[in-house]
């Protein structure tokens, strides 16, 4: 056993951070740690036979962007009394496990309004081990806040934090594109490549699809030659879907759609979708066999968030990539702008001086069928990168 370590995170829109912290969790068994992960961000599904022990905090969660308001499950605002049950359950966690490893998941640059459960959580496995490492665990990009936030983030990072995991390339995407960085900062960045599972294989029959048109042979081979339109788990890939729906019903009825939906859009808004789907597009509830469907469809349509654009550079698929950009969100953006420079997608824009209509992306849908993916490139990690990097620490710590 190589040690015991503890995740801590919440996701509060849509499912991103707690995926990607299960990721790592997997990752750093199959490297000899102990592992528990401690989420407060709503129950998404059952995590028994999980190789790592699972903790559930009272859940928080947001609406749309506004993210200084956080709700309960019934909508809600939160009791004083939840967020003291959710410190009071970390600090007992961390004072039984007593880890020789914290790790925040997108804390110190984000998550400010739980900074006091986070720095908690990280006293008391201080408390409980002095040994201990403290690491914070970000994706490829960030949204940039006001000054201030950066100033009181790089003193947490500085005062609090041995490292920083960033799960991407510093040659394909920087932190720096989206963060500030500065010397004391990039100090204590280690890149780990981009974190997903281990890839499954979808069958060979599906890769080989390409064509996009509807044929007899295509009968129980889901997935295969379609448009396959995806948003991530939260509400807010309604706009998109609603666009694909409408660009679907302008194009050949030939050509199959699949629209699959998160849990987070509500029972309500999914059957809107589903009654005014023309008779070639399927609407059904996100899957976990999205990568197999991915791999052997004609073309991918879908928003930029992280998870979901690690699918699309392990399938190789033609896509198109329209980032979630409400309010002052500018991760999915940025992302994306690097997919469209790197010839992996072309990048359509919801808002901005031309917003996306029906009618373009019926067009760019025509021009990218049959469109070649560059090969070559990065792939999806499996987070061997992220274990060695603990364990050097680790090393040099001891």
């Amino acid at each position: 056993m190589s040690g015991t370590v503890l995740i801590v995170v919440t996701h509060l829109l849509g499912s991103g951070h707690l995926v990607r912290a299960a990721h790592l969790a997997r990752a750093l068994v199959r490297g000899g740690f102990a592992v528990t992960l401690a989420s407060g961000g709503m129950t998404l599904r059952s995590m028994e036979g999980e190789p790592f022990a699972f903790v559930q905090l009272p859940p928080v969660r947001t609406e749309g962007v506004d993210f200084r308001s956080l709700l309960d499950e019934a909508g809600r605002p939160v009791e004083a009394g939840r967020m003291a049950a959710r410190i009071a359950m970390l600090e007992a966690l961390a004072a039984r496990l007593r880890p020789d490893v914290v790790i925040t998941e997108h804390f110190p640059f984000g998550r400010r309004q739980l900074a006091e459960e986070f720095l908690a959580a990280i006293a008391a496995a201080k408390a409980a081990n002095s040994a201990a490492l403290v690491l914070a665990s970000v994706r490829d990009v960030l949204v940039t806040p006001k000054p201030t936030r950066i100033a009181e983030a790089h003193e947490r990072i500085a005062g609090l934090f041995d490292a920083v995991l960033v799960h991407g390339e510093d040659d394909f995407l920087p932190l720096d594109r989206s963060w500030p960085v500065d010397a004391g900062l990039r100090a204590k960045l280690r890149y780990t490549g981009y974190l997903a599972d281990r890839p499954k294989p979808a069958p060979s029959i599906l890769r080989d699809a390409i064509s996009g048109e509807m044929a007899p042979q295509d009968e129980g081979l889901e997935g295969r030659g379609e448009i396959v339109v995806s948003g991530g788990g939260s509400a807010a890939a309604m706009p998109l879907f609603e666009l694909a729906l409408a660009a679907a019903r302008l194009g050949p009825a030939t050509r199959r759609w699949r629209i699959l939906v998160g849990r987070g859009v509500s029972e309500e808004a999914f059957g809107r979708l589903m009654a005014g789907a023309p008779d070639h597009a399927i609407v059904e509830r996100a899957r976990p066999d999205f990568p197999a469907l991915l791999a052997g469809c004609a073309l991918s349509i879908s928003q930029a968030g992280y998870n979901t654009v690690l699918d699309l550079i392990a399938a190789r698929r033609p896509a198109i990539v329209v980032p979630f950009d409400a309010g002052a969100e500018t991760e999915q953006a940025v992302r994306a702008e690097a997919l469209e420079r790197a010839g992996l997608a072309l990048c359509l824009r919801l808002s901005g001086a031309e917003p996306l209509t029906a009618e373009g992306l019926a067009r760019a849908v025509e021009t990218q069928i049959g469109r070649p993916v560059p090969a070559g490139g990065f792939r999806p990690d499996d987070g061997g990168r992220a274990v060695a990097a603990v364990k050097r620490l680790l090393r040099e710590r001891r």
